[in-house]
């Protein structure tokens, strides 16, 4: 099978309108190929590996995705609405295969933008979603690390808002619960950052097996997609302890909704595994 050219482009190549980065134009489909809607859509969570939890679906030999498939951030600019038939009739051009191939997208922004799961139910509804969650404060702190890194490249000062748009995204449970208003939860497989870090093949082979791969013993060589490795701003104890007792309720509600959350692998919540159900009190 022809593997899809990776073309490196990201929001920062798209064109803008009204502020709101425009998706590139749709890869080119290649002759005896299709186009359709997604086999898979990655949702979430900014932070959590997802670029390269994506490189390591992509890299199987059944999966055709191309580098631009990564961030397409497609429904951002539908936030007072206006997504036409016409506009989910392209977003499907966005997919090319090969019969008896998946195609997918990994956008971490869609579950925490709370007008595009409707969409997304819209354009493809049988879609099988993914999602990368993080000890929620340790991913405030990279989201922050991220947002201050972007701005320095802009040669401007960190967004008065960032620090709260961060902190937004992580309130897992809420999202998650708003997505299954309009998708089947067996079409939702959640994933942990931490274990993924810890336990990669094991872990994408339970991915393989979610998307309905049928090579399941194939082995992509993680060492070519290694983790990023950044120093994070460090939180002093008494702004970590109010991030922490901000989170907690709906940590609590996330781990009770889904019991496969292994919370002892979140440091700063990693208490709430005690059996005892008073320790949550």
């Amino acid at each position: 099978m022809r593997r899809m050219t990776r073309r490196p482009f990201g929001r920062g190549t798209a064109h803008r309108n009204g502020g709101i980065d425009m998706p590139p134009p749709p890869p080119e489909c290649p002759a005896g190929w299709s186009t359709g809607p997604p086999d898979f859509i990655g949702v979430g969570v900014q932070r959590c590996g997802t670029t390269r939890w994506f490189d390591l679906i992509a890299s199987h030999p059944e999966v055709a995705a191309s580098r631009s498939a990564k961030e397409l951030h497609y429904f951002d600019r539908f936030y007072l609405g206006g997504c036409s038939p016409t506009e989910t009739a392209r977003y499907h051009e966005y997919f090319p295969r090969a019969a008896g191939h998946m195609a997918g997208e990994w956008t971490p922004l869609y579950i925490s933008a709370p007008w595009i799961p409707a969409l997304l139910a819209a354009a493809a509804p049988e879609a099988r979603l993914l999602v990368l969650l993080r000890d929620p404060v340790e991913r405030y702190v990279s989201g922050l690390q991220h947002a201050t890194r972007m701005a320095r490249r802009r040669g401007a000062p960190l967004d008065r808002y960032a620090p709260l748009e961060q902190f937004a995204r992580g309130f897992y449970h809420s999202q998650l619960a708003r997505l299954l208003h309009h998708f089947e939860r067996s079409q939702l497989l959640v994933l942990q950052y931490e274990r993924c870090a810890r336990e990669p093949l094991p872990e994408l082979h339970r991915t393989f097996a979610f998307l309905g791969l049928r090579d399941l013993e194939f082995e992509p060589d993680v060492e070519a997609h290694p983790r990023m490795q950044t120093d994070k701003p460090a939180l002093d104890p008494l702004a970590r302890e109010s991030h922490v007792q901000a989170y907690r309720d709906d940590v609590v509600e996330l781990i009770d909704a889904f019991p496969e959350i292994d919370v002892r692998l979140w440091p700063n919540f990693a208490h709430l595994a005690e059996p005892d159900a008073a320790t949550r009190a």
